[in-house]
């Protein structure tokens, strides 16, 4: 496929506007071409509204009709894989070996949701039959299913230049959903996203469903974003990336005349115990485990363990040492852009004047690159200073030094919300610190026993999600089939004839899915 540049707007391109911009290749600082170009406002309206135009047809398409459709754009990306990865490679400066499975796992998760709507339980059919000889009143005949939101807004991830992005998670599940979707494409990588654009175009057309089904605009400042999210047809907004980008576009939704919902993954730690047993088992392999974690993809994952509070005991010693030697022995790391770079240096600079730099990896030779580094705290200055316990996107991590159980307590109830958090010890650790965990399940959304939280497994029971600020509700995740929820509501229909009723409240139970009927699982 030639690269255009443009925006795709239905099944048009859009034009070539006065602002353009150019991918770089973060590895050699080198431009990429072709020239994109962001679209217009004009143009953020033309595909709201094809989307909202969509939203008639596509809403009432079968699970079976949307699941052909999710499996057909699975099966193009990974006809396309090495060009996919081979793009994203150039863009990012991420390895080929971590893109291709990228684009494994981005089909992967539309097959999931094309599994889960061809079933179609998840509508959560619920029906109470008429009462009329109940006293003192008659019940009404009674059902209710989840329906579609209406169009969704996605915004691209950086770090995710396949997953969370233009045909990611957010997308596969809107779409299953039975949502028709507008993406907002990330510039860090928009070659990779024009190619994935494409495969999803021509499977719209394929399926033979309305255009306004996706689109895709291109925007190498706010305006598009802006106007997408305030945008009257707009319905939902789903959005990967920065605290400060997530609070903007959730004020923009809250803001708007008829406030939307505006799912957000912003700014997490992902807080790591390690508890006496875990020191005593292996310290060095310990550390190895950590530094292999929070530098994993130059530490640019939503889940890097950037808070580590350690028992302080004769073993400590030993995994201090070995974490130490790894950090200082580390070459610079390739960060995805200029931006970021630049965040990174000042966010450990900012952190370096409040608590001791304990370990500092080789100086950066490029704009795009930084050094591994650790910090070292007590449990008073961390809960003394609160933004110790805030995000850095890049190769860092915060040793916090944990005298008792107490301590580990404070620490943990002076946290925000997180994705994850972390326990490292023996079973009877974990009994001992059974209050530790619960103070924890209110803290983050998925809790982890002896294992980095690095790396989220794509399933029906991820939680990829947790309180503010790491999300901007709870209830809910980005990762597994659970996403779907984000983009239904439920409808009660009261007193309809048989056929006027969708299938999946029918007598007889045609679709044959699971219910509740009266009360009782049918």
């Amino acid at each position: 496929m030639e690269l255009k540049g443009t925006s795709f707007i239905g099944s048009k391109r859009g034009a070539a506007g006065l602002t353009s911009f150019a991918a770089v290749n973060p590895a050699s600082g080198d431009e990429l071409g072709p020239k994109y170009f962001s679209a217009s406002v004009d143009e953020v309206d033309t595909a709201a509204q094809l989307a909202a135009d969509a939203f008639a047809s596509f809403s009432r398409t079968s699970g079976k009709q949307r699941a052909a459709f999710l499996r057909r754009v699975a099966d193009g990306l990974d006809a396309a894989k090495d060009t996919l990865a081979a793009r994203a490679n150039l863009e990012t400066a991420l390895p080929m070996p971590r893109l291709l499975g990228e684009t494994g796992r981005t089909s992967g998760q539309l097959r999931l949701f094309a599994g889960v709507v061809e079933e179609g339980s998840w509508v959560n059919a619920r029906i109470d039959p008429a009462l009329p000889e109940r006293t003192p009143l008659p019940r009404p005949d009674l059902r209710s299913m989840l329906r579609p939101l209406g169009p969704v807004a996605v915004f691209g991830a950086s770090n995710f230049p396949l997953a969370f992005s233009v045909a990611g998670g957010d997308t596969a599940s809107a779409l299953a959903a039975g949502c028709p979707v507008v993406v907002k494409a990330h510039p860090a990588h928009p070659g990779t996203s024009e190619l994935v654009a494409e495969i999803l175009a021509n499977a719209v057309k394929a399926e033979g469903f309305h255009e306004g089904v996706f689109s895709m605009v291109f925007d190498i400042g706010i305006e598009a974003g802006a106007a997408l999210v305030t945008h009257p047809a707009i319905k939902a907004v789903a959005f990967t990336g920065s605290l400060k980008g997530g609070r903007a576009l959730m004020d923009l939704a809250a803001g708007r005349p008829d406030p939307i919902p505006c799912f957000t993954e912003m700014s997490s730690g992902n807080p790591v115990f390690i508890l006496p047993g875990a020191l005593k088992k292996g310290p060095t392999e310990l550390a190895k485990g950590l530094f292999g974690s929070f530098t994993l993809g130059a530490g640019q994952f939503c889940t890097k363990p950037g808070i580590v509070l350690t028992a302080e005991q004769p073993e400590t010693a030993a995994f201090m040492a070995e974490l130490k030697s790894l950090t200082e022995q580390a070459q610079p790391f390739t960060l995805l852009t200029k931006g970021i770079a630049r965040a990174y240096d000042s966010g450990t600079r900012g952190r370096g004047e409040i608590t001791p730099l304990t370990a500092d990896a080789g100086v950066a030779v490029s704009e795009y690159q930084a050094g591994a580094k650790i910090f070292s705290a007590t449990v008073d200055e961390f809960v003394a200073e609160p933004e110790l316990a805030e995000e850095i996107f890049g190769p860092d991590t915060l040793l916090v030094a944990c005298k008792s159980t107490d301590e580990y307590m404070r620490a943990a109830q002076s946290l925000e919300g997180h994705l994850t958090a972390t326990i490292f010890g023996t079973d009877e650790d974990l009994a001992a610190h059974a209050e530790l965990l619960h103070v924890l399940e209110q803290k983050a959304g998925r809790l982890i026993f002896n294992g980095f939280p690095t790396g989220v497994e794509v399933c029906h029971a991820m939680v990829h999600g947790g309180p503010y600020p790491s999300t901007s509700d709870a209830r809910f995740t980005s990762v597994g089939s659970l996403a779907i929820y984000r983009f239904a509501r439920p409808v009660c229909f009261q007193g309809f004839p048989q056929a006027m009723l969708p299938d999946e409240l029918k007598d007889g139970n045609p679709l044959r899915i699971r219910r509740l009927v009266d009360g009782k699982a049918e």
